[in-house]
């Protein structure tokens, strides 16, 4: 994986491979469904959970809701569905609540679930359809099976899983598709965990479960399934619901080959015209493919809430739903608004885990902060601007000031809470030079601030193992949706910059080391709308059908 991941690097006199051109043809449908297996339509929540967005964060704030069909649906609802249609002229296209590299969606959404009176009478295996926001059964689990399947957890707890289709994102990105599906990953794990924060529930990925225990589960090794539609990597399981502090230990020895006592449907083909293989990209999803998660990191020394924030936070300006549904990608920004100070210091708490270790969503991971962040500040009142950066790990402080550029000042940021490790660097005008690393792009310069996230790569390879790779790209993504959500929340928007040139991005920062990578950018400031384009609900139009 260290030979892709340089391999695919972007810079300044050449990208990464890919084809270079859209071909149309052969663009994959972003709609998976399994064909011949039944569909049971989830009910459309009328009205969600009636909370405030700063009550996602407070755990356990919500009472937690019973496991029923209706609970089921607005899990799926906040986490995986569409929020929107777009329209421009003939053409159409669906918004969804996990963001997505190019709005591709490479990822697929899976349950097991016990029996739920108008889903089924007995346990089951299920795709989300969100289009249709419903779930095709894909197999019987004998109830016997189940309940050893089980055993470790609550009865009102279920599994989730997530699966990748690399096509989708390769037709538009080439070889470097594989980290923009991580990237997905990632931030389906940040929907999904804040949909069970509005239930009430918890979300922990699972301990050591390799792709073949996830591929048996959810019926992805099953070549008569798919004969000849793209196949899909599997990515990850994880349990959800109440009391999910019973621990993250998964039964491996529960997981029979005949886990099912039938299976339904075959998958769709997305494409009729093959596209462009990617070999590298097999090959490093193969090199990545066997989980070796840590367990339940010491998080000893890190902030209290008090501390990151001055005292706790418990007003919001919207409700939970609102900005779980509201979240949107800026296409393009105003290069004019501005925020406070304390509005930026309130999203970089977010993203530092507490003491407790029950923060959300950093409860839903095992391991320990490994992405830290260099931010470009543009336009933020009360902090001038220039570079700083973000250690989400206090103990990462000093390492950090040893691989970065021994001339940066590190100095803390007037009234910055005393528990949030952000440092000034160097101050002046970063506009044009955030734009530069990020592949010339003006939104990185045009927002209030902008940040790579750099990640402790080589040492945490070296001790959690090859497939750690994956791992450290969904906590980049995990804390792209954070900052996704307190954008919106503030009012501002923001997206995710996957082009970048990585190596000149280590060069602001004096990074020489190929111990520590970037692996995500993001800005955030005033968005601007693009009035050409019609918003239409989700679930109205005939293309849902």
């Amino acid at each position: 994986m260290v030979a892709y991941h340089e391999r695919t690097k972007h810079h300044y006199r050449r990208f990464a491979a890919s084809l270079g051109f859209m071909d149309w043809a052969t663009q994959l449908d972003p709609f998976r469904r399994y064909d011949g297996a039944p569909l049971v339509a989830l009910p459309m929540p009328k009205e969600g959970r009636d909370l405030s967005y700063w009550q996602l964060y407070a755990t356990p704030c919500a009472k937690p809701a019973p496991l029923t069909l209706d609970a089921v649906s607005l899990f799926f609802r906040y986490s995986l569905s569409l929020t929107a249609w777009k329209r421009a002229g003939e053409s159409t296209w669906a918004l969804r609540a996990n963001p997505s590299s190019g709005n591709l969606h490479p990822t697929e959404g899976y349950a097991l679930l016990p029996a739920l009176g108008a889903l089924s009478d007995g346990p089951g295996v299920y795709h989300y359809a969100p289009k249709a926001h419903g779930l095709e059964r894909r197999a019987d689990i004998d109830a016997s099976v189940w309940a050893a399947l089980m055993t470790l957890w609550p009865a009102s707890s279920f599994l989730v899983g997530l699966s990748s289709i690399h096509g989708r994102e390769s037709w538009k990105y080439g070889e470097r598709a594989f980290r923009y599906c991580q990237h997905d990953i990632g931030h389906a794990i940040g929907t999904m965990r804040f949909a069970a924060a509005a239930l009430g529930w918890g979300l922990r990925l699972l301990d050591c479960v390799d792709e073949s225990a996830v591929a048996r589960l959810l019926g992805l090794d099953r070549a008569e399934d798919s004969e000849c539609a793209e196949r899909e990597q599997p990515e990850l399981l994880a349990l959800v619901g109440p009391a999910t502090t019973h621990g993250r230990r998964w039964p491996g020895e529960n997981i029979r080959p005949d886990i099912a006592t039938r299976w339904y449907g075959k998958a769709n083909v997305l494409s009729q015209e093959p596209g462009v293989d990617w070999p590298v990209i097999d090959e490093v999803a193969h090199a990545t493919s066997n989980s070796r998660i840590a367990v339940d990191e010491d998080l000893s020394g890190y902030p209290t809430e008090e501390d990151l924030f001055g005292s706790p936070v418990r007003v919001s300006a919207q409700a939970a739903e609102r900005v779980i549904l509201g979240r949107r990608s800026a296409v393009s920004m105003d290069a004019s608004s501005a925020i406070s100070a304390a509005t930026l210091f309130r999203m970089l708490g977010r993203l530092v885990p507490t003491a407790d270790g029950q923060s959300v969503p950093w409860d839903a991971i095992a391991w320990r902060p490994r992405i830290h962040l260099g931010l470009f500040v543009h336009r933020v009142e009360g902090l001038p601007p220039g570079l700083y950066t973000l250690a989400r790990d206090p103990a990462k402080v000093d390492t950090l000031r040893q691989v970065m550029r021994p001339n940066f000042l590190w100095q803390r940021p007037v009234a910055c809470p005393r528990g949030l490790p952000l440092y000034l660097l160097e101050e002046g005008d970063v506009r044009a030079l955030a734009a530069r690393v990020s592949c010339g792009q003006a939104i990185a310069g045009d927002g209030a601030f902008s940040l790579g996230m750099i990640a402790d790569y080589m040492g945490s390879l070296v001790s959690r193992g090859a497939a750690f790779y994956r791992n450290l790209f969904w906590e980049a993504g995990l804390v792209g949706q954070v900052l996704y959500l307190e954008a919106e929340e503030a009012g501002i928007r923001a997206t995710g910059i996957g082009c970048y040139f990585d190596d000149p991005v280590h060069e602001v920062f004096g990074i020489t080391s190929r111990d520590w990578q970037s692996l995500y950018h993001f800005t955030v400031g005033g968005p601007v709308e693009d009035l050409r384009l019609m918003t239409l609900p989700p679930y109205s139009l005939e293309e849902a059908r």
